[in-house]
């Protein structure tokens, strides 16, 4: 039998719960207390279901299996996010801009982006973050830590994707590829790199080349000078001819 309204008060943040069992598991959000204990690594969690679903870590044991795919999942919440990209559920909607999502975490930090809220402080230089995350990741920036390391090197990493990047230089992996050529690269920024040699876009100026860019008293001078149809004709060749018609705006 369900009692009546929510008699459970926290005197933190003013929470109510109806249940004892969920009350004294918010309560450790204030109190920092992890009573399960993993006995392979000794991490700690608030709860036992999340202990549970670190264990599988160590098992290796998938128990959620996607019957349209056949993918696995340790865990149910990561299993349920899966099946909702293959039916297109986006069930939770942001009041403000209309857009839906899968699950409602997403939503709350969507929504951070509309409010601003920034609830994640460093405590070392009071910096604000939007996201766990992100201050996750700051927080390296003070401690040095690196999580990552390579055990075909030895080399470490503070972070997840500039590993990920590393590991590719030992196992030869290149997911990045071509369309025009078929060439293929272990980096997106050097595809990218790549791509400009097909559309012989040059987005990057050389401030020393070309001071008349910036300068409006050089391109006066540059503009008075013999020299000064062959400078264009070489802006126009290895620049575009967008560039040259903004010396002409810089000029009259």
């Amino acid at each position: 039998m369900e009692p009546c309204g929510k008699p459970f008060f926290c005197n933190k943040c003013g929470k109510t719960f109806p249940f004892n069992a969920p009350f004294k598991v918010h309560m450790r959000t204030h109190t920092g207390e992890k009573p399960y204990c993993c006995k392979t690594c000794e991490k700690t969690f608030t709860r036992s279901d999340k202990l549970l679903r670190h264990m599988r870590t160590h098992t290796g044991e998938k128990p959620y299996l996607c019957n349209t795919c056949g993918k696995r999942f340790t865990d149910p919440s990561a299993y349920k996010r899966h099946i909702a990209i293959h039916t297109g559920e986006k069930p939770h909607l942001c009041n403000i801009c209309g857009n839906g999502f899968i699950d409602k975490s997403n939503l709350k930090r969507h929504i951070r982006t509309h409010t601003g809220e920034k609830p994640y402080t460093c405590k070392t230089c009071e910096k604000d973050f939007g996201y766990s995350t992100t201050l996750k990741i700051h927080m390296r920036t003070h401690t040095s830590e690196k999580l990552h390391s390579c055990e075909t090197c030895g080399k470490t990493f503070s972070f997840n994707a500039p590993f990920k990047a590393h590991m590719r230089t030992h196992t030869g992996e290149k997911p990045y590829s071509c369309e025009t050529c078929g060439r293929s690269f272990a980096r997106s920024d050097k595809l990218l790199r790549h791509v400009r040699s097909h559309t012989g876009e040059k987005p990057y100026l050389c401030s020393e080349m070309f001071p008349l860019l910036y300068h409006k008293c050089i391109v006066h001078y540059l503009i008075r000078s013999p020299n000064f149809l062959l400078l264009l004709c070489f802006l126009n060749v290895n620049l575009g001819l967008k560039l040259s018609f903004n010396v002409y705006s810089y000029v009259y």
